[in-house]
């Protein structure tokens, strides 16, 4: 399976700090919001990733991603010079796909929770070998703001609304989706919006029409977080924090999940936090680096 991760947009919800940084490059505690979204595709096992984003922004990525061999995957760029939608990720990022499944996370999009490397994993094996689209739900209190899915007991997607008035459940679709190949034929097939844009639920309703769809609920114990807000962005620092500071872990270290994943050597990983050594996180990587056998 192939990742994509969408940091385009203008981020208008944040001027004026918008106005000179992505988005996607604001910290979200200790380290950049970006962090979070690569590590749900290398918790998924998805080594093979394109960075979308706006051209003015797409080189201060590379400053801080490069080819990303340092955390044993392979990151590649692409503009989208308009906010054009979604879906139109999968235009962009067609020869990214190529022949394979595909994955698309957007970029100010948060996700934590116990197991969540099993589900995805096992969501990621089932598109491989049942095709289809799979996407995930959380609950809210006020789905009215949000696209809202409805699931039947086998969990086959049956309904979507954008932001309905009388929401038919309170489950938000979040910002991740694993798809087919089939998802670029359809993606071109698309036709824009009354806004002027790719709409990804026009995307997930062509797979629910062919009963491709299914609808994983993220629910007690997950945290689902966008950050698209001052406010929303100030909490979820927080919750990084709090966290963090309670269990004694990083949420999204890279080079943590790489080096689980054996991508890259206790060695290596001592080197990279050596180079981040001055902060906590540097020091963080260090010391799991030391724990699971580094030589120096």
């Amino acid at each position: 399976m192939k990742g994509i991760v969408l940091a385009g947009g203008s981020g208008t919800r944040l001027h004026p700090v918008t106005r000179a940084v992505s988005k996607q490059l604001l910290p979200v505690y200790d380290k950049p919001m970006i962090y979070y979204p690569i590590s749900v595709l290398m918790i998924a096992g998805i080594r093979d990733i394109l960075i979308i984003s706006t051209p003015v922004d797409l080189p201060a990525f590379r400053r801080l991603l490069g080819d990303g061999s340092e955390w044993g995957v392979r990151f590649s760029y692409a503009e989208q010079a308009e906010p054009n939608g979604l879906a139109e990720a999968f235009l962009i990022g067609a020869d990214h796909v190529g022949d394979d499944t595909a994955a698309l996370v957007l970029g100010d999009n948060i996700f934590h929770g116990q197991g969540f490397s099993t589900i995805l994993q096992r969501a990621v094996a089932q598109v491989e070998t049942e095709k289809g689209a799979t996407l995930f739900g959380y609950p809210v209190g006020d789905p009215e703001r949000y696209g809202v899915g409805e699931a039947d007991a086998d969990g086959r997607l049956i309904s979507i609304e954008e932001k309905p008035a009388k929401p038919r459940s309170n489950r938000a679709i979040t910002g991740l989706y694993l798809y087919d190949n089939d998802v670029v034929s359809l993606a071109r097939c698309l036709t824009p919006s009354a806004r002027g844009e790719l709409e990804i639920t026009d995307l997930n309703l062509a797979y629910m029409h062919r009963g491709d769809a299914r609808l994983i609920d993220l629910g007690r114990g997950f945290a689902w977080l966008d950050t698209g807000t001052h406010e929303s962005l100030i909490e979820a620092g927080q919750y990084i924090s709090v966290l963090e500071h309670r269990q004694g872990v990083r949420i999204a270290c890279l080079e943590e999940l790489a080096l689980r994943e054996g991508w890259i050597t206790p060695d290596q990983a001592l080197r990279l936090g050596e180079a981040q050594g001055k902060s906590r996180y540097g020091e963080y990587v260090m010391d799991v680096a030391r724990r699971a056998g580094a030589s120096s």
